[in-house]
């Protein structure tokens, strides 16, 4: 009877070790990123906004609502997370611009007035709330181009110009206004791409060209001017990443493309790791999958907002926490 009690408790302890490990996996196999959604926007629904991060401020404007082009412009406070309005644009009322922040400025240029491609260029004051128009983009009349900025200068480059898509990319220098053309990029020509900053590296990808989605990914070093190129987005078999009409931000030392379109909108998520060249697939965002939405990036914080998804212009935004578990409750 001894003997029997003895194996009845050591079955016993070994399904509690059993279990215990079962739930360390579980716990440890989680679906990771988690996204929460912020207050809605305050103006009318669209998508194909032109905007940049100021601090912990948010801007953008323009755009198209599906019958209008749109000229105004609003502030978006990330920390507590309220809409104000801002001082229209005043540039021609028009979509599929866009923006960077430079030495606290921010700038808005190019697009798309529904008639015609733009060339002009603005610089908005966020401390005076107004705008002065600038040297017209470099690179003449486009849209859906690609801009960013880093080491004191603004870049701006792709696109489509109303004939072709582009591959060139130009420098503007705030300190004299001009624009410089730069020489060395050797990827594809392309429109509707996403670049991201970490560490003062940009890293850009995506966007299509004469219907073929493209899949090289490349890193710009603004203090030399320089292109390296990456992993390509396809090159592993379980890599989900190509699209256009994406959005971008970098949180913690990280990057992550959001959203788009590939034969429809979409809203998965990837993260990627610029010490290994490697991504990972994360929780999509929890919301209606779209294209042609904005996006907002303190480098520790990233927001998605707006877009479209066929013909339902949004006016939703949405945080991620991309080390948190997910949680389809919040």
């Amino acid at each position: 009877m001894k003997r029997m009690t003895n194996n009845r408790i050591f079955l016993m302890l070994t399904g509690m070790v059993t279990l215990a490990f079962a739930s360390c996996s579980s716990d440890d196999d989680f679906e990771r990123g988690n996204w929460q959604e912020r207050s809605v926007f305050d103006g009318v629904p669209r998508s194909n906004v032109a905007g940049f991060t100021i601090g912990n401020f948010g801007y953008m404007g323009t755009g198209y609502d599906g019958d209008d082009y749109l000229n105004d412009f609003w502030q978006y406070d990330i920390e507590n997370d309220y809409w104000v309005q801002k001082a229209d644009f005043p540039g021609t009322a028009r979509s599929s611009a866009k923006g960077f922040n430079l030495d606290g400025m921010g700038y808005v240029g190019t697009g798309y007035d529904g008639d015609f491609e733009l060339a002009d260029f603005w610089q908005y004051n966020p401390g005076s709330n107004v705008w002065t128009q600038k040297a017209d983009f470099g690179g003449g009349e486009r849209r859906a181009v690609t801009a960013f900025s880093g080491s004191g200068y603004g870049y701006m480059g792709t696109g489509y110009d109303g004939d072709n898509d582009r591959k060139d990319f130009w420098k503007y220098d705030p300190a004299s206004d001009t624009w410089i053309e730069l020489v060395g990029f050797g990827g594809d020509k392309r429109r509707d791409a996403t670049a991201f900053t970490i560490n003062s590296t940009v890293y850009f990808g995506t966007g299509v060209s004469n219907g073929l989605y493209l899949t090289d990914f490349w890193s710009f070093n603004t203090a030399t001017d320089t292109w390296s190129r990456l992993t390509d987005l396809d090159e592993e078999d379980d890599y989900a990443i190509t699209r256009s009409n994406a959005v971008s931000f970098s949180i913690d030392g990280l990057g992550y493309i959001v959203s788009g379109y590939l034969g429809g909108a979409i809203g998965s998520t990837w993260e990627y790791d610029p010490l290994t060249d490697e991504w990972e697939d994360i929780t999509s965002l929890e919301a209606t999958a779209r294209q042609d939405a904005i996006s907002f990036t303190t480098g520790t914080r990233g927001i998605i907002a707006l877009g479209r998804s066929g013909s339902l212009y949004l006016d939703d935004s949405y945080e991620l926490f991309p080390q948190d578990e997910y949680d389809d409750e919040d």
